[in-house]
């Protein structure tokens, strides 16, 4: 059974026992807080699939936050423009939250 659940603007397979990484969770949760997410959009139990129009209504996604801050690759941004002395150097690293599903519930 999985469901396809909307977290922060962007969609995710979920599954019992899969891991995720989100964007940051802004909300004031803990290691081991238990976080649920209603905005689901499809779920397929066996091959039984439901559609949501939107959501798909009382179902939900309920998962254990394993890690509230994990910090993703560094990425590297150059512009440069030929001839015109012109170079700039930029980096980022996207936070994240880690997250792991308990159960998908229909």
């Amino acid at each position: 059974m999985y469901a396809i659940v909307e977290i922060q603007g962007q969609q995710f397979r979920a599954e019992a026992g899969k891991k995720l990484y989100v964007h940051h969770l802004t909300t004031d949760v803990k290691e081991g807080d238990t976080v649920e997410f209603d905005k689901v959009l499809l779920i397929d139990a066996n091959g039984a699939v439901k559609v949501g129009a939107p959501t798909v209504e009382g179902a939900k996604v309920v998962c254990e936050v394993k890690a509230p801050l994990v910090k993703g690759e560094h990425v590297i941004v150059f512009k440069k423009k030929r001839r015109k002395g012109y170079r700039r150097l930029n980096g980022h690293r996207q936070q994240f939250t880690q997250l792991e599903i308990k159960e998908v519930i229909a």
